[in-house]
């Protein structure tokens, strides 16, 4: 059994979009499994954005956050659901992140001068799941899927998280409901392994 928490990064906190249906299945097919799910809609959270380097290694973490980031610590796989905008993820998600994700939870800084880092979050496994108005092999072949990379490797995996894998959903608005139920079909499956 696992502990997921599902972060939903969809920044429109009125509707619901691909990412909500597609969070929703993976968390089905989780909690149906036996594995314990709990859920952190980011759109939903009021926060401020980080303005400093100050702030960000020293300021307190706004009081909303701090059940995020207990919930983080407890996890044993995060799951990371957003859309792609501008070739990356939205605004507020990085937002969530930069404020969740501060040295003395994700890392440590040590060394003269702060240059060394020890990862904090070792032991944890994510998915990141990503929707988008393009083909998912244009953007991961020939845009290089930047914004991924960077979430994965320099995020994620630098707090410690590993293994970091990835579903790419392309054409989102053209899809059919035969591709949805795959897609959903998929996060089932997925949520059922804890993958």
């Amino acid at each position: 059994m696992a502990r997921i928490v599902i972060v939903q990064g969809h920044p429109d906190p009125a509707g619901r979009h691909l990412c909500h249906a597609l969070a929703d299945a993976y968390a089905e097919g989780a909690a149906g499994a036996g594995h314990v799910v709990e859920r952190i809609e980011v759109a939903a959270l009021v926060f401020p954005w980080l303005r400093s380097k100050a702030e960000f290694e020293r300021g307190p973490l706004p009081p909303s956050l701090v059940p995020c980031q207990a919930l983080i610590g407890a996890a044993d796989h995060l799951v990371l659901v957003y859309p792609l905008w501008l070739g990356t993820l939205p605004a507020v998600l990085k937002a969530f992140l930069e404020q969740v994700l501060r040295p003395g939870f994700a890392f440590t800084i040590a060394g003269k001068g702060g240059t060394r880092w020890k990862k904090a979050l070792t032991g944890k496994s994510a998915r990141v799941v990503v929707t988008m108005g393009m083909p998912a092999l244009a953007y991961r072949w020939y845009f290089g899927a930047h914004g991924l990379k960077n979430l994965k490797r320099n995020i994620l995996a630098f707090s410690g998280i590993a293994p970091v894998r990835d579903c790419l959903f392309g054409m989102v608005e053209a899809a059919d409901e035969r591709k949805c139920k795959k897609w959903l079909d998929e996060m089932r499956r997925l949520g059922a392994e804890a993958r």
